[in-house]
């Protein structure tokens, strides 16, 4: 139990290390790359939940489909790649105080919901069973049983990102 939790303090650290990397470069490429370490991180994280479907998923459609589309995204829209003046604003201050009153509106919103709730002890479990309670059957299930319009209403948004993507990269 020592290891996971030193290896999940080590995930976690690196993916909030590149999450504020993501929003602090100035280079959009880099910031893509970022986005991918903070994703893969998040992936790894999945894992060791024993959730290796949801890892997969992840790895598959947030790496390598939506980050591949950002990067044709900026390639396509000619957007500025490398470190250049002037992409800054004058609004650093405000959206750093929207930030915390966000972290602020969201810590207090969970320990409200979850108060001194407690994570069931799974030591007594065995990999099998908790692979046949959580595994891709359960999420397959619970996936089009309960949660198919938001599941289709995520396919139609990233449909949309696509078309929008597309019709900016032609305007000329």
């Amino acid at each position: 139990m020592i290891a996971q939790n030193v290896a999940f303090g080590i995930l976690a650290a690196a993916a909030v290390l590149a999450a504020l990397r993501v929003v602090t470069t100035k280079n959009v490429v880099h910031a893509a790359l970022y986005l991918v370490m903070v994703l893969a991180s998040v992936g790894a994280l999945y894992i060791l939940l024993v959730a290796e479907f949801i890892a997969a998923v992840q790895v598959l459609v947030y790496i390598g489909a939506i980050v591949v589309l950002f990067l044709f995204g900026v390639m396509l829209t000619r957007a500025p790649l490398g470190d250049e003046g002037g992409l800054d604003n004058d609004q650093r201050g405000i959206a750093a105080i929207t930030a915390l009153f966000l972290l602020g509106v969201l810590s207090f919103a969970l320990i409200d919901a979850f108060g001194d709730d407690r994570l069931p002890d799974l030591a007594g479990e065995s990999r099998a069973q908790l692979t046949a309670e959580r595994g891709t059957d359960a999420v397959g299930d619970m996936l089009f049983a309960n949660f198919l319009v938001p599941f289709q209403a995520v396919g139609v948004l990233l449909l949309a990102a696509l078309v929008g993507a597309i019709v900016l990269a032609r305007r000329d």
